[in-house]
């Protein structure tokens, strides 16, 4: 926001504002950039007119003794934001949220102040942009991350809460210089790592070119200068070169009868520097300096005129590019190509339509330029950025957490990308980067929640491969399958980041509720109570009471803290037991008796069955590895659930003796759903092929091996091989150890315990 960069001296009597006195010169500069501004809005109806003119009065007044850092009024900066929004022709409500963007910031003015005035649109886009600075904040970055959630979100619902900004930064950014040069640095940063990508994700070319070059301007001053001297000193000597490509096209379109327009086109110093840097070129060996635009009336005329081209000049091999038929992801769209020239000279040409220009210029501001000519093409607003933007709605549903939010959307904003297509020949534009599993989400979230393996171009490839123009892609899914925490690692869009997340979340949320509710049962059981009791009924008041006494929101919430280990199970169970004698259902003198006098004092939960189904709710501990047929022991950690360890196990019993009230007592289901992993030790005569006949032995015993660790020792003697495999139960791990002890070379083989 302007505040940034702006300051509002005052006199002051015992601290106290006095509101400044302007000069005649200050309220005339005022009133003729208020002038200017109306000057340009002369699309507007009379009676939108009016209410702009209202929401600058306000405005004036709440900025009244306010100067800018160049001693100007500071009015003068809503109104050039207005100008800008005029250029783009955007309605009356975006004109009034312009002049009255900061006025919630700066000038104690309320949002129910703008409503009453303006109407609820109006103070809805100015809330959207508005910083948060009335809130608190841990850090500075904390606070930015919020306010650019905040903006972005607001952004998604009415794209014309963005185009506001990108006008005031763009204000900003030129006025930069009046400003303290300590926060030249910060301001240009934030612009060019955030607000020009956001221009140029939303189509807005003429923005974002203005806004990189402004940011280098005052990231890197010399620089700056150096290359603007040296691009005015190339500039003049190809004035010849570029008056005579001008005069040879517009004679060959005269021949041909073709109207077209031609106009220059010089490369950004913020284009050029990034060019030199990435690709370690000199300046003289940037060859693309100066370009043409040709504008044609229409589509067919784009090609028609790239083959005239293609016969006065040759093209250059490989540099051609249709983004006509494959239009960008911001909606672009120009044929490019580039040929040599006079003297050998390579220059580059952009062939496009008026249309397809204002697009390339304005992108999604175009919806508002294009009101008064509905047949184009390309006025369809909803191919500009709107699939970004609807992402950031979902990923806002999604993330609560603004900084997680942040990092998400930085992900998205990359200009380059690369273009694929699904089986059916749809075409797709991702990321430069992009995996299959990226692929999977831009199809549908369920397809990449499902997704097992992919084919691409027929051939069957890992799901980490990343995508290049022109691959054919296929997604196979199986309804069983589930997104694995491992592809946070390689994904590369902001969407798939999000949907994974969520998904992982949301199964631990579910994971932690089930196995909650597993041990409250158990536990009401030691209590006396067969059942827990229901939520509808003459029972449901009892939630209600036991709510009030664990502080949570709902029976879910508890029922998740009791699985994460935050809650005792048996304290909220004996809380449950009185309140359900209070109202008459008094314990099973029977079934009391059993779980108290039938089991040992450790039951005194009531055990929980573990089958191996719990996911990320139940963790079985490394230092042991307990599988089926082994005797165990439940350890409820703070927040991280329920852990399994072997009840011998060494870290088990040092856990025990310093925390006994967090062990619960498990037991193994008889039909566990799964494979379990634990370790084994073989030590063998080092020798040619002893590897492969370990494996083979633990091969016959049905047993998959999940990772090898062979000791760096001396190729000769024994050695022990440590091997971590998977096994149905004990029964399965003594036949495949046994098998081991038959093995040629094998001269002991053993279970691996308590090595955390």
């Amino acid at each position: 926001m302007c505040a940034a960069i702006n300051k509002t001296p005052s006199d002051s009597t015992h601290g106290a504002p006095l509101p400044k006195v302007l000069s005649a010169a200050e309220s005339n500069a005022a009133a003729a950039s208020f002038a200017r501004l109306t000057s340009k809005l002369d699309y507007l109806s009379a009676s939108d007119l009016a209410s702009v003119r209202s929401a600058y009065r306000f405005s004036d007044e709440a900025h009244l003794g306010q100067l800018r850092n160049s001693g100007e009024p500071y009015i003068t900066h809503p109104i050039a934001v207005a100008a800008q929004c005029a250029e783009w022709k955007l309605d009356a409500q975006a004109l009034m949220a312009a002049l009255l963007h900061d006025s919630l910031e700066d000038c104690d003015v309320t949002k129910p102040d703008l409503i009453e005035h303006f109407g609820s649109p109006v103070a809805e886009l100015v809330d959207g942009l508005t910083k948060l600075e009335k809130l608190q904040f841990n850090t500075r970055e904390e606070n930015q991350a919020e306010s650019f959630r905040k903006m972005l979100l607001a952004m998604a619902r009415d794209v014309r809460v963005i185009l506001i900004k990108l006008a005031d930064r763009t204000h900003n950014m030129r006025t930069l210089s009046d400003a303290p040069r300590a926060k030249w640095g910060r301001i240009a940063a934030e612009t060019l790592e955030v607000y020009a990508p956001i221009a140029h994700r939303l189509g807005l070319n003429q923005t974002y070119r203005e806004l990189q070059d402004l940011s280098f301007r005052y990231l890197r001053p010399w620089r700056y200068a150096i290359l603007s001297k040296a691009v005015a000193k190339a500039r003049g000597r190809r004035r010849d070169l570029i008056q005579k490509v001008q005069a040879d096209l517009e004679a060959m379109f005269a021949r041909h009868g073709m109207a077209a327009r031609i106009a220059g086109r010089e490369k950004t110093l913020y284009s050029i520097y990034h060019k030199m840097t990435e690709k370690n070129l000199s300046f003289a060996q940037v060859t693309d300096i100066y370009g043409f635009r040709v504008i044609v009336p229409g589509l067919i005329d784009c090609y028609t005129a790239l083959g005239l081209l293609h016969q006065l000049y040759k093209p250059v091999p490989g540099k051609f590019k249709d983004h006509i038929a494959i239009s960008k992801i911001n909606g672009y769209q120009s044929l490019h190509t580039t040929l040599v020239g006079p003297s050998g000279i390579n220059v580059e040409f952009q062939l496009r339509t008026e249309a397809m220009h204002l697009v390339a210029e304005t992108g999604v501001a175009a919806h508002w330029l294009y009101k008064e000519s509905p047949n184009e093409a390309n006025a369809n607003p909803d191919r500009l950025g709107s699939k970004w933007l609807q992402s950031l709605l979902d990923i806002g549903d999604e993330t609560h957490d603004a900084a997680e939010f942040w990092e998400h959307v930085k992900v998205d904003l990359f200009p380059d990308a690369v273009y694929v297509f699904t089986p059916k020949s749809r075409i797709m534009a991702m990321p430069r980067g992009a995996t299959v599993v990226d692929f999977a989400y831009a199809i549908h979230s369920n397809v990449g929640d499902h997704a097992v393996a992919a084919k691409v171009n027929n051939e069957q490839v890992p799901l980490r491969t990343e995508l290049q123009n022109g691959d054919v892609i296929e997604i196979i899914t199986a309804e069983g399958s589930y997104p694995n925490p491992a592809w946070l690692g390689f994904v590369r869009t902001a969407r798939a980041r999000s949907k994974i997340r969520q998904h992982l979340r949301t199964l631990a949320q579910d994971d932690s509720q089930n196995l909650g509710e597993k041990m409250l049962a158990q536990a009401l059981r030691a209590e006396g109570i067969e059942h827990l009791p229901g939520e509808q009924g003459p029972t449901a008041d009892v939630w209600d009471k036991l709510l009030r006494f664990s502080g949570n929101r709902t029976r879910s919430d508890l029922l998740v803290e009791i699985g994460l280990g935050r809650r005792i199970a048996s304290i909220v169970a004996k809380r449950l037991a009185k309140l359900l004698s209070d109202v008459g259902q008094k314990p099973d003198p029977l079934l009391l008796t059993r779980e108290r006098y039938t089991a040992g004092d450790s039951l005194a939960q009531g055990s929980v069955a573990i089958d191996g189904s719990e996911n990320t709710s139940v963790r079985f501990a490394a230092c042991c590895r307990p599988i089926p047929g082994d005797a165990i022991v439940g350890y409820l950690g703070r927040g991280e659930g329920l852990t399994i360890h072997d009840r011998d196990c060494q870290v088990a019993v040092k856990l025990k003796n310093k925390d006994s009230e967090r062990f619960i007592a498990v037991e193994w289901s008889d039909e566990p759903v799964r494979a379990f992993e634990t370790g084994i030790v073989v030590t063998v005569n080092n020798g040619k092929g002893v590897l492969a006949k370990v494996a083979a032995a633990l091969a016959v015993a049905e047993v998959d091996i999940t990772q090898v660790n062979m000791a760096d020792e001396s190729p000769q003697g024994a050695i022990d091989m440590k091997f971590i495999i998977t096994v149905r139960d004990i029964h399965q791990l003594d036949n495949a150890l046994r098998n081991l002890r038959h093995t040629p070379m094998v001269l002991k083989a053993q279970r691996s315990k308590n090595h955390p």
